[in-house]
């Protein structure tokens, strides 16, 4: 007789493990006239606590990060060779090596108001430094919490039970629902290192890791409420959100289907191979196989593996993941800010927009690029448009391009899953491409 994992102690492990994981990541909390999840109240309140020393302890960790990465580099010491979490940190490629360096760099010019302006103004190396600032704190508030969301049981449960849809759909696990609800609740780079963690553990393939990362890492509810007071839309907030979902949606489902996603490997970390099966057997209802599958994750579940999972997490976020972010995202900024790139490469983007009856297409036409740097950069750059359905496509645009170099492009490159800057580019391109007549024939109804 095959053992059942359905017992009283499993359930108390998936029940109330679960429900911290959901309190914390997925469960919306009013603010104002908006609302948020525990997770940002947690990441705030930590941002309140460090204060002005936050970027100062950022100056210490990426400094440190990057003297230690040379020192590894260099004279290869056993102590960080052959220590799990410091291998992860320190032991790096000469392209991460310099990206490091210029990060090292870059933040100290900033904290310190030293060096050129198109550095540290607060359109570029500022903007970045408080975006790693928003990034350490995120990642100290999910990192002990993101066993209970992924570990006990939950994300076996819901994708069971979800498969049946989501699979067909969008050709990845049930599980990936959580993905979903994390970003569009939370935050979009903590969807994309959540993916990253369950690829790393066996959940994902690295198309499925690499398809949820480009297409369900949306961004939340309250920024794209932010996006529209910027620039003049509060009021058709309700048509505004309802277009960036259903574009959302049809994206994800074509996207699913062309390159370079349904080139990727469709296999799974090679360490420790595939650790996920949500096929109900036969004779067993869709509802008793989810909470078999939910009890057996459970069991495995202790609360020391918390700890540990915690440290890997928070070690690779703070010493290998914030420097690329920050070197990367100034020198991208800098190229967006004091460079007329953007101008010279968005003239064919104006004729495309204007084929579908875009006011003032040549004007809005760089924002249509510049977002595959940073997500509010096009919401700034159109603020003095007049056209009130012109703003309302490329606001919609802005939130459906999903690739932001500067907030979960970098993650993504730096993680295992292979996708280069070009392939991401091409995603980009491919969403705002098939996004704009979608959302111009939206617009064309409801407004």
């Amino acid at each position: 007789m095959t053992k059942s994992y359905v017992n009283s102690k499993n359930m108390m492990k998936f029940l109330l493990g679960s429900a911290l994981g959901i309190l914390m990541f997925l469960v919306p909390i009013p603010q104002g006239d908006s609302f948020t999840t525990l997770l940002d109240f947690v990441k705030s309140f930590l941002k309140d606590l460090f204060g002005a020393s936050l970027n100062y302890i950022l100056v210490v960790i990426i400094v440190g990060s990057a003297v230690l990465t040379v020192y590894d580099y260099i004279c290869k010491p056993d102590w960080i060779r052959k220590n799990h979490y410091l291998s992860k940190a320190f032991c790096s490629t000469p392209l991460y090596l310099v990206s490091k360096i210029l990060g090292a760099v870059f933040i100290v010019m900033v904290v310190f108001h030293v060096g050129p302006e198109y550095i540290t103004s607060v359109d570029t190396g500022a903007t970045m430094a408080d975006l790693c600032a928003t990034l350490f704190c995120i990642v100290l508030g999910f990192s002990f919490f993101l066993p209970f969301l992924t570990d006990c049981g939950i994300m076996e449960f819901l994708g069971v039970l979800l498969k049946p849809v989501v699979r067909p759909l969008f050709h990845v696990p049930g599980r990936a629902s959580i993905d979903l609800i994390a970003s569009w609740f939370g935050a979009s780079n903590a969807a994309v290192i959540l993916t990253r963690e369950q690829y790393m553990k066996g959940f994902y393939t690295k198309r499925e890791a690499g398809y949820i990362m480009t297409n369900f890492s949306i961004v939340s509810i309250p920024f794209c409420l932010l996006i529209a007071n910027t620039v003049g839309i509060s009021s058709l907030f309700p048509p505004f959100y309802l277009c960036i979902c259903v574009v959302g949606v049809i994206l994800a489902v074509v996207l699913a289907r062309i390159p370079p996603i349904r080139t990727l490997p469709d296999t799974y970390q090679e360490q420790v191979g595939k650790q996920i099966n949500e096929d109900v057997p036969q004779q067993t209802s869709l509802m008793n196989y989810a909470l078999e599958s939910s009890c057996r994750r459970a069991e495995s579940f202790r609360l020391k593996n918390v700890v540990s999972g915690g440290m890997e997490v928070l070690m690779g976020m703070y010493f290998d993941l914030i420097p690329i972010v920050i070197s990367w995202g100034t020198i991208v900024l800098m190229i967006a800010t004091y460079t007329p790139l953007f101008q010279w490469i968005s003239y064919p983007m104006g004729l495309y927009l204007q084929l579908f009856g875009v006011e003032e297409a040549f004007a809005v036409a760089p924002a249509t690029l510049i977002g595959f740097t940073d997500m509010f950069v096009p919401a700034l750059l159109i603020t003095g448009v007049s056209a009130v359905k012109t703003k309302f496509i490329i606001g919609v645009l802005s939130l459906v391009q999903i690739i932001y170099m500067t907030e979960v492009g970098a993650i993504i490159i730096k993680s295992e899953i292979p996708l280069n800057f070009i392939k991401l580019f091409i995603i980009f391109m491919e969403r705002t491409l098939i996004a704009i007549p979608l959302i111009v024939l939206f617009a064309n109804l409801v407004l």
